[in-house]
């Protein structure tokens, strides 16, 4: 049950906040990752905007899994977690054992639990469209399947993932809910073209809605050492270092909900919101307004300090200095204060191999 405009009895938002976010180096790094900024000129990161927009549907009832390097920082920034709210992974192991391991802590606390589980790196507008698309995918879950959120493409995109969306289901309280025929890896340009103008094809967002209990069954199926160790870290916490290695590194897609797709147990709600995973420097500026005096640039700090003439891209002056840009096209410039980084938003999506080049030369200080 769920109130039109309040929050949705039993439900759990899960928030999985990992990852380095390499492409955005050298603002995202290992110790200081893209979650805990705000990239978009809100006033409030990328961590407390994932929060604030799913509190309403929920209140207290929210889950942080998080690294212990993050751990202090992710705790400060939400003051008014619950003290059982910050879930602290030893090691990180991806996204299944992070958000399997918050499924089984919940199973023992309410075995109807339902569970929303929304990375904290992405940028969504129109929250209550968003919101609304929750509700639908609760209903559905409650029916015992797995539900994802897929995005309506803007554009032939190759570096997402696909969800091949089936026939409609007949669920109350989720008009728009549909099977998913299958998960489909990043296409080429062609493939792409394809499916953007069949229409049947939205975009992964990673966004999954699941009773704890049936995401705990399922993964018992696909993934049986895993589900038996996260149920045994959850009765039993203190086995949490002795289990916690012996985990598969293994995202949720792979582990549990592509294998459940070809056994007719995902839905799909059709999203209804802007939304972008914010993974580079092109996508970090599409989020971002034209600086009102400079049309064609977009700047992440202090305006007065950059300075382009006959230029465009994405500026970042993050170390104090001053940026200059003469007769430069769609250039992307990040100055911090131990690093300077220079390409243009074509090879945006290459910036995460300088910093493998910097990993296997020693510098960790820079990562």
């Amino acid at each position: 049950m769920s109130n039109v405009d309040g929050e949705i009895d039993g439900f759990w938002a899960v928030v999985p906040a990992g990852g380095s976010g390499t492409r955005l180096w050298p603002l995202s790094r290992a110790g200081s990752p893209k979650f805990l900024y705000d990239f978009t000129g809100s006033g409030r990161s990328l961590l407390q905007g994932t929060v604030d927009r799913l509190e309403p549907l929920c209140t207290s009832r929210v889950m942080v899994v998080t690294g212990g390097r993050h751990a202090e920082a992710a705790r400060e920034q939400l003051p008014n977690l619950p003290d059982d709210g910050l879930v602290v992974e030893p090691s990180p192991r991806d996204s299944m054992p992070a958000i399997g391991l918050a499924a089984a802590i919940l199973e023992r606390r309410d075995p109807d639990a339902v569970l929303g589980s929304f990375a904290a790196d992405h940028h969504i507008t129109d929250d209550e469209s968003f919101r609304e698309c929750v509700r639908e995918a609760v209903e559905v879950a409650r029916t015992g399947r797995l539900v994802t959120l897929g995005i309506e493409p803007t554009h032939a995109a190759t570096g997402f993932g696909y969800i091949h969306m089936g026939e409609p289901l007949e669920v109350d309280g989720a008009p728009h809910a549909c099977g998913v025929q299958s998960f489909v890896e990043k296409p080429d340009g062609v493939t792409a073209q394809q499916y953007l103008a069949s229409g049947e094809y939205r975009w992964n967002a990673g966004m999954f809605v699941v009773k704890a209990t049936v995401l705990l069954d399922l993964l018992a199926t696909y993934q049986p050492v895993m589900a038996t160790h996260l149920r045994a870290i959850a009765e039993n916490p203190i086995r949490l270092g002795e289990l916690w290695p012996r985990l598969t590194k293994i995202a949720i897609d792979p582990a549990v909900a592509e294998p459940a797709a070809v056994d007719d147990r995902v839905a799909v709600i059709p999203g209804r919101f802007g939304w972008d995973d914010v993974g580079d420097y092109a996508s970090l500026a599409s989020v971002l307004g034209d600086s009102p005096d400079v049309p064609g640039v977009k700047i992440l700090g202090e305006r007065d300090l950059v300075v382009m003439q006959d230029a465009t891209g994405f500026v970042a002056p993050q170390s104090g200095r001053t940026i200059v840009a003469l007769g430069l096209e769609d250039i992307v410039v990040v100055d911090t204060h131990d690093a300077v980084m220079v390409t243009t938003r074509e090879r945006a999506q290459d910036v995460k191999q300088i910093v493998e080049r910097l990993k296997l030369a020693g510098r960790e200080d820079l990562t």
